[in-house]
């Protein structure tokens, strides 16, 4: 495999007539890399994962999976990926458990008790192994989906939106889970996600796309800290501190006000420039927080992108 890639994506294209709804992509994702794969609606990222898994067929471009082409060697790749793409769909009226072993089957999975009940344990439904899958949420539905997709073992991991629709709680166990499967099973997994603040949490590398596009790629902790802070200044007086502010220099990097806060756009070293500032001008700072923000970043690379 070439220097540990897992996919290597070059001038990858796709074309429905007079739209193009991939142009000219290139992506790497190395041997353990948890991957945002980052874009607005519209950005040709379900496209992508449809073209990785070859369920459609690029209008042109190569994609490599574990160093060999996908079209030469289809069959044999797809038995070393798993993956969701939107929601996945079972038999509502079947337990949990026989649903994994009739689709198991169908992938020539090890379909054993032993191995079906270590995936649900995995994925934390081994207590509901027996319950007929129209009784579980839709979290719990998103979770045997991935014990699904990873019956048969799989070193990439590719989820196409995995935490849509879930609530809070439900974001976190799939968070956790692709963690885990990162940390502690070597997996390589390949994110697709509207939900900035994970991927920020979780990723290691990824890539934003507009418009079917690379806009930029790299490491997630060297791009952000590439960018501008979001910076929150709690103060005592607001009106007090919002009228020495609009007097000064930094009125342009004040991007929001509220009851008690100052929020700010500014680079690492103004920090401290700042809060001098406030301080000399008799404004009382109570706390000072910077945040890198995955959100601002992703908002900049892809302001008037696709609808």
């Amino acid at each position: 495999m070439d220097n540990g890639k897992v996919i290597e994506v070059k001038g990858l294209t796709k074309k429905y007539k007079e739209v193009t709804a991939v142009n000219n992509l290139d992506l790497n994702v190395y041997k353990g890399d948890v991957f945002g794969f980052l874009g607005p609606n519209g950005a040709g990222k379900s496209t992508t994962i449809r073209m990785l898994l070859s369920l459609i067929t690029p209008t042109s471009g190569s994609v490599k999976l574990f160093g060999q082409d996908l079209i030469k060697h289809r069959l044999e790749i797809l038995k070393r990926i798993g993956g969701i793409v939107e929601k996945p769909d079972f038999y509502l009226y079947l337990p949990a458990i026989k649903n994994l072993e009739i689709l198991g089957k169908l992938s020539g999975a090890d379909v054993s008790k032993k191995n079906l009940m270590e995936m649900l344990e995995l994925v934390g439904l081994d207590k509901r192994a027996n319950s007929k899958v129209k009784t579980f949420s839709h979290g719990m539905k998103q979770r045997l989906g991935l014990a699904q997709a990873l019956l048969h073992d799989p070193e990439l991991i590719i989820l196409d939106e995995p935490t849509t629709g879930l609530d809070p709680q439900g974001i976190k166990e799939i968070r956790d889970l692709i963690i885990h499967l990162s940390e502690d099973k070597n997996k390589t997994i390949f994110l697709s996600s509207h939900i900035l603040k994970e991927v920020q949490v979780i990723a290691n590398r990824m890539i934003i796309i507009n418009k079917g596009t690379t806009q930029i790629e790299g490491s997630v902790e060297d791009l952000l800290n590439s960018d501008t802070l979001s910076v929150t200044v709690e103060v005592n007086d607001l009106q007090n501190a919002a009228n020495t502010i609009e007097n000064s220099q930094w009125k342009k990097f004040l991007k929001e006000k509220n009851k008690t806060t100052l929020i700010f756009e500014i680079q690492d070293d103004d920090i401290p420039v700042l809060n001098k500032f406030l301080v000399e001008n008799n404004v009382e700072v109570k706390s000072l927080v910077p945040v890198r923000s995955l959100e601002n970043f992703f908002l900049k690379i892809t302001e008037g992108g696709a609808e």
